[in-house]
């Protein structure tokens, strides 16, 4: 298995601009996987806000962003960034969980999502957000 650590970076109803802005500097191809993409609507008004989002390029360059729902608490800068882990063996990923859960905080269980077959969510022993998740091919219907 090979695994990518890729800033993911925390918006509040900015990410598509983000993201199209990075791939703009950068090049590469645009995902966006909006809440109503994703089934995951809690707030009709958020419904085209971006669940997911990434830019990769051939470069190598890499980034993910979101936007984050007006029901979590979200202060610019006081957690701006996730450390993304996307891999594509559901194994070592949950290997990495459990060591990385020892002592942490679980934000979001390791367990099926509606966008990937695998995805968690902790806060180490040490304040850092990660997400972790099994990498997945995307197409929108």
């Amino acid at each position: 298995m090979t695994i990518a650590t890729t800033p993911h970076l925390n918006f509040r109803g900015d990410a598509r601009a983000a993201l199209e802005f990075y791939q703009s500097v950068f090049g590469g191809q645009l995902a966006l996987v909006r809440y109503v993409d994703a089934g995951a609507v809690t707030d009709p008004a958020e419904a085209e806000q971006i669940m997911w989002g990434q830019v990769a390029s051939d470069a190598g360059f890499r980034v993910m962003a979101y936007d984050v729902p007006g029901h979590t608490e979200w202060a610019p800068g006081v957690i701006p960034v996730f450390v993304s882990v996307r891999g594509t063996d559901a194994d070592e990923l949950t290997g990495y969980w459990q060591k990385l859960a020892e002592g942490a905080t679980v934000v979001v269980p390791l367990a099926p999502a509606g966008w990937s077959p695998l995805y968690g969510m902790l806060r180490d022993r040490f304040g850092v957000t990660w997400v972790l998740d099994l990498e997945v091919p995307w197409s929108p219907e």
